[in-house]
């Protein structure tokens, strides 16, 4: 089987407009032509920052999660350190400051293991991941809407917790399998 990552664009742009816009994201409505040849409208929503996670690993095989109450879900979740980036800023310092804010750690080894589109049928998000090594403990820097516990554990019991829908934030999910298979 072969990938091709070169088809055509099926679908024809005509105008948009802007329906709506924070300081962390755009919503825009399309006027298009589908691909079916009808006319339509298409939903987008694009992100002002790039989605950066961060895996810390310690020399002992620990892992640091983190845990705040999600608004647009309703629910407590547990995930890796993570938060946005500016388009304009670099995405390895990105990294660093999320992973400091957030859990005081600092990092002498850096690591992209990957990129990642979230829904990608309706946003523009773009996202990496880091695994960080050689860690060094310091001060939370914590933004002022964030309210935030912190948990470390073995990497063992993150993975569990991931196959355990204890985990179910996508990006920390992904982070965590993904590197199961380049760690273990």
């Amino acid at each position: 089987m072969s990938i091709n990552n070169s088809k055509q664009n099926p679908w024809q742009f005509k105008d948009k407009k802007n329906i709506y816009e924070n300081p962390w994201i755009k919503v825009e409505e399309h006027d298009v032509i589908m691909p079916n040849g009808k006319e339509g409208i298409y939903g987008k929503v694009l992100f002002k920052n790039r989605a950066i996670a961060i895996l810390p690993i310690d020399s002992q095989g620990n892992t640091w999660l983190v845990g705040q109450y999600r608004y647009t879900i309703d629910e407590y979740s547990w995930e890796i350190p993570m938060g946005g980036g500016p388009l304009n800023e670099d995405i390895l310092e990105s990294a660093k400051r999320e992973l400091k804010e957030e859990t005081g750690l600092k990092a002498q080894k850096w690591t992209n293991i990957g990129k990642f589109h979230t829904s990608n049928s309706c946003t523009d998000e773009e996202g990496f991941i880091f695994l960080a090594e050689d860690l060094s403990q310091h001060e939370t820097e914590f933004d002022e809407t964030e309210v935030i516990e912190i948990m470390k554990v073995p990497f063992e019991k993150a993975l569990d917790m991931v196959m355990n829908e204890k985990i179910t934030d996508v990006i920390s999910c992904m982070a965590i399998l993904k590197a199961s298979k380049l760690l273990f």
